[in-house]
């Protein structure tokens, strides 16, 4: 189970994102899984912060798109994250990068293992870290809109080199993570995907990749499956079981039922007893649907005496 500082030590780095509702799909998935630390690495500043004004409520949106909200539930993960130039600058205080690839036609020169298999290590390296530490004040971590980091002073206030942090790595929406982005990962994973065949030659057609907000949210959860803390609980339904009185007298009003309505004299050997009541056995699983079916039993026998 994640505690919330372990979780703290995990960074999600888009590299090359363009798509500002891709940007904002990943705030949501990082703050729905518990997580905060999202770093985008572009040269271009413009996606990453018409994101973050979408995420502000600061910039109109189009009419034609106004109900597209990417960020939902995620304005301070999105408002608080930070904008690299290069991605040596982003995982530059991670230990552990991990790179996520569709693999498609690419010529492979690290091994890839599926997602199941590469989250225990992703969480072991988690689960070892502690949350950051930071001197003479805020950490870099804070500050407001639009910031981009560079260098890791900023300010004049050094982070101390603290407990290293974990590093989960998407590419861009068009190409994913080249050859020289997937060399700066120690490992590299891909999410399981079903591949079709082409109808026309019968052999199996490219490899299709998700959508880059997906991508991240299935990633998150296959980290978080077995539980985390502040974790939203399934509320649990209690049933009171029918007893034997219950299942009795629905199988008194089955009876009469199929006698009063003719059904006994057309289907004699569907109307016996015995079956009836094993019937009442399956529709009174508990005494809520055993009193209902009795209503709904009683209903017609008014129906059919009137």
């Amino acid at each position: 189970m994640l505690t919330a500082a372990q979780r703290a030590q995990l960074t999600v780095v888009l590299v090359g994102a363009r798509n500002p509702q891709n940007i904002g799909a990943a705030a949501r998935a990082l703050h729905d899984f518990g997580f905060s630390d999202l770093r985008v690495v572009n040269p271009f500043a413009a996606p990453f912060e018409a994101a973050q004004l979408e995420a502000s409520g600061s910039e109109p949106l189009d009419p034609a798109t106004q109900q597209i909200k990417s960020a939902v539930s995620a304005r301070e993960i999105m408002l608080n994250a930070r904008r690299f130039d290069t991605l040596s600058e982003a995982i530059a205080d991670c230990a552990l990068v991990a790179g996520t690839t569709a693999i498609g036609d690419r010529e492979l020169r690290q091994q890839v293992i599926p997602l199941q298999q590469a989250a225990p290590q992703i969480l072991s390296a988690l689960v070892q870290g502690g949350p950051p530490q930071t001197q003479g004040g805020p950490s870099q971590t804070q500050g407001g809109p639009f910031m981009t980091e560079s260098h890791p002073v900023m300010s004049g206030i050094a982070t101390i080199p603290s407990t290293p942090k974990t590093a989960l790595l998407f590419g861009s929406e068009k190409t994913g993570l080249t050859n020289d982005q997937l060399s700066h990962c120690s490992l590299l994973t891909t999410i399981p995907m079903f591949q079709p065949e082409d109808t026309t030659t019968g052999e199996p057609s490219r490899h299709l990749s998700m959508n880059l907000g997906q991508s991240v949210a299935v990633c998150l959860y296959e980290l978080t499956r077995q539980g985390f803390e502040n974790t939203r609980e399934i509320p649990i339904l209690h049933e009171a079981p029918a007893t034997a009185e219950d299942r009795d007298r629905l199988t008194q009003l089955l009876v009469e039922v199929v006698h009063t309505t003719g059904y006994s004299r057309r289907y004699p050997h569907n109307s016996a007893e015995p079956l009836l009541r094993q019937l009442a056995l399956q529709l009174g699983s508990n005494r809520r649907e055993a009193m209902m079916w009795m209503g709904v039993l009683r209903q017609i026998l008014r129906h059919e005496t009137t």
